[in-house]
């Protein structure tokens, strides 16, 4: 299931894939997935698609600020 909100990301990240969402983790994350010529952006979006790829950025950008 793709998470369609931040409670179901923040659920799958935590419970599912059983990460931290550390300040480090998050951070990271947010470098790969805001730089467009990174392969594992890259790869995210011929996966996901672009909306999903935004969804991401703003639940990581809203876990960095709790």
């Amino acid at each position: 299931m793709i998470p369609q909100t931040f409670n179901e990301w923040t659920n799958c990240i935590v419970n599912d894939c059983k990460l931290k969402l550390s300040k480090e983790f998050v951070i990271q994350r947010l470098e790969v997935y805001q730089d467009s010529n990174n392969w594992e952006t890259e790869r995210f979006v011929s996966l996901y698609g672009t909306a999903h790829l935004q969804n991401i950025i703003g639940w990581l950008t809203q876990a960095l600020k709790q």
